[in-house]
């Protein structure tokens, strides 16, 4: 029997959410947990490394490995700076793993919320995105 025939949320792609602010993560990941259950791999990152507005690479690079999937992860953001460093957490990723994340252009709550019902279904990670994607045309 394999993983996703037992209902594990390991092959499922994960959500990654990030925001500048730690109220804001933690919700959209609430938000995300009613609406899936825990059938999806799901992690969230806000703040600065002090604990003030912002965010910080090594607070999104643990939010990714919490949320691994060898499916793949799809990350949300809520503004520049939050891409930026997460771009810079995939990178750290090295080339292998770094090919099985995406950053979204997408909302950040509502965007979570359509990934996560997506890949609830075990959808691959392109799918995935591009779902959430939608919601930006």
């Amino acid at each position: 029997m394999t993983a996703r025939e037992q209902g594990s949320s390991a092959a499922n792609v994960g959500i990654v959410i990030v925001s500048h602010s730690p109220l804001v993560a933690q919700g959209a990941a609430d938000m995300v947990r009613q609406m899936v259950g825990d059938c999806v791999p799901l992690a969230w990152t806000g703040g600065n490394a002090e604990g003030g507005l912002g965010t910080h690479v090594r607070g999104i690079s643990a939010a990714i490995e919490k949320a691994w999937s060898e499916a793949g992860v799809a990350i949300f953001v809520d503004l520049g700076g939050a891409e930026t460093n997460s771009e810079m957490a995939v990178e750290l990723l090295g080339p292998a793993r770094a090919a099985k994340v995406a950053i979204c252009n997408a909302p950040l709550v509502e965007g979570a919320v359509v990934a996560a019902a997506e890949a609830s279904g075990g959808s691959a990670l392109a799918r995935v995105v591009a779902t959430a994607e939608e919601l930006s045309s």
